[in-house]
């Protein structure tokens, strides 16, 4: 789940350098990267994900917070050890990067489309964008678009995971006699 978590948070960046060229990639991915190594760190530093450096972990919540961030922080690792975790976090983020880049060069063509309804109509809800892939025309004044319920997300889960999982972050339902 948190490597197509990863795969998603990359898909913005890597459709605008397919559709656009890297030389006009925009800054618009900066807390999708952000989020991404945040992600990838904590899975190398909390969850035991990284195969170098096993089920240990390696971060502490100790410190003092100053307007949500840390000003003081203890290390508790050495630095041949924190190189280990930037090695592996850079993995994990590589690794998400190229699995978007798959997934879309996979996908080019629909790619295009979603690209060039984007580029006329600025935004497309779900159901333009499945109309468009379909091969039809939209027309906002003659269909406009119907409004999200509030706090109604994508039911589309992201390249990866399974259909019906509630979004990344949130807890499953429970289920009755559980």
């Amino acid at each position: 789940e948190l490597q197509a978590q990863l795969a998603s948070l990359f898909g913005g960046r890597v459709a605008e350098e397919m559709t656009f060229g890297m030389d006009r990639v925009t800054t618009g991915a900066s807390d999708d990267i952000r989020r991404a190594t945040d992600i990838a760190r904590k899975m190398v530093t909390e969850y035991g994900f990284s195969e170098k450096l096993g089920p240990l972990r390696y971060t502490d919540n100790q410190g003092e917070v100053f307007l949500g961030h840390s000003v003081t922080q203890t290390k508790n690792v050495s630095d041949a050890t924190a190189g280990l975790i930037d090695e592996e976090v850079r993995k994990f983020v590589e690794h998400g990067e190229a699995t978007a880049r798959k997934i879309l060069e996979d996908h080019r063509e629909q790619l295009e489309i979603i690209a060039q309804g984007l580029l006329e109509h600025e935004t497309l809800s779900r159901e333009e964008i499945e109309a468009l892939l379909r091969g039809e025309k939209i027309d906002k004044e003659k269909n406009p678009p119907r409004p999200r319920e509030p706090g109604r997300r994508s039911s589309v889960p992201p390249s990866g995971a399974p259909a019906g999982r509630p979004p990344f972050g949130q807890d499953p339902a429970p289920q009755p006699g559980a």
